[in-house]
């Protein structure tokens, strides 16, 4: 059985691909497809739940029948690794299809479209993969997609998958970049209603929470780093991205350099947060960039960062589910208990709408705290 409608994706979206980390696909002499891997006991498991499956002990490759149904299922077990796929040079079978230039091709001018219209590398990124699932998904030839196979990909998510209202949101927002901008379709041909927003409020840390994940943090550079977010309300992309020149220690002020929405800003410098930088600053000697990365190159990642909260956090025994994130809602909210008003906060934060700082009005204990509960009430009259 040929396989002719089958979509997937080389690896395009990074310059360099670390083989050795990836999945690796080709088309096999006999009526099956190749799959090498570095061994895991993750992936063992995924390859043997496809139907049909076999592996080669002297030739350790696994292989799978060369149909839809293993194949799909293949890129649906290994969606969040890179799948790199091979032309067999010795195959001259002219509809070898599981190397498909089309949704290369579209990734390639959706990426390019993306990087014209000034899309942060973030966005770009989150685009760009909800793009290819949709892509191979909906298992067609690029020109023959429309409105009906996007709606049954929502539906999918939401109903299959379970997926976020915010991550439907933002799979339509890339399907209709992908439609409009890149495959110039009318806007009216894909009428996307978009789920409504989950009603979530921010988790929110007491003081002594985050007193106890400051005093577990031993390590000079990553105390410098969480006094710096809690003390400035700063994003995890933010602080990452701070360079020397950008502390002013004279207006004890921070200077947050193109942050979310490409936006300036300048948010409070903390006396004890400066304290802690200087005696890191002493030790580790940065040149350019205020929080180096491991190697001396560049700036430090932000994985590196939410590193070191959860190990600070296990060590604190923080049973929240939180990250780094969360000591910037927890800046607004103890600000805001502390009785700073609430436009200076939004102004802090970088948020363009007060609609989007007043929730934190509604994490805030400072009045609830105060109303008594009537079963209190009612076992003092007792």
């Amino acid at each position: 059985m040929a396989i002719v409608s089958i979509r997937t994706y080389v690896c395009i979206l990074t310059r360099e691909v670390d083989i050795a980390m990836s999945i690796s696909v080709e088309k096999g002499n006999n009526n099956d497809i190749i799959i090498r891997f570095d061994y895991s006991v993750e992936r063992v498991k995924k390859i043997k739940l496809i139907e049909g499956n076999k592996y080669d002990i002297n030739k350790r490759y696994w292989t799978i029948p060369y149909e839809n149904k293993a194949y799909n299922k293949l890129i649906t077990l290994f969606k969040n690794e890179e799948i790199i796929v091979k032309k067999n040079e010795n195959n001259s079978e002219s509809n070898y299809s599981i190397l498909n230039n089309d949704i290369a091709d579209v990734i390639k001018k959706a990426e390019e479209e993306l990087k014209l219209k000034a899309y942060s590398f973030k966005t770009r990124k989150s685009y760009l993969e909800h793009i290819k699932r949709f892509l191979v998904y909906s298992n067609k030839r690029v020109e023959e997609l429309n409105t009906v196979d996007a709606r049954e990909y929502i539906l999918y998510l939401l109903d299959i998958k379970n997926s976020s209202s915010s991550y439907a949101s933002q799979s339509i927002s890339s399907i209709k970049f992908l439609f409009t901008v890149v495959l110039k379709r009318n806007i009216n041909e894909v009428q996307l209603y978009r789920p409504k927003n989950d009603k979530k409020l921010p988790e929110v840390l007491s003081y002594q929470e985050v007193s106890k994940i400051l005093e577990k943090t031993t390590n000079l550079k990553h105390r410098a780093i969480l006094f710096l977010v809690y003390s400035a309300g700063l994003r995890v992309g933010e602080v990452v991205n701070l360079k020397i020149s950008d502390i002013d220690s004279d207006r004890m002020l921070i200077h947050v350099k193109q942050g979310k929405g490409k936006k300036d800003r300048y948010t409070v410098l903390s006396q004890i947060a400066l304290d802690e930088l200087r005696i890191y600053a002493k030790k580790y000697r940065p040149e350019d960039w205020l929080f180096e990365g491991g190697d001396g190159k560049g700036h430090l990642t932000e994985r590196s960062v939410q590193k070191i909260f959860d190990k600070a956090c296990t060590a604190a025994r923080i049973k929240k589910d939180v990250s780094v994130h969360t000591l910037r809602h927890s800046f607004a909210t103890h600000l805001l208990e502390g009785g700073t008003d609430l436009r200076y906060i939004q102004e802090l934060l970088g948020h363009s709408s007060s609609k989007t700082t007043e929730i934190y009005t509604h994490v805030t204990t400072k009045s609830i705290t105060k109303i008594q509960s009537p079963l209190d009430r009612l076992m003092a009259r007792k």
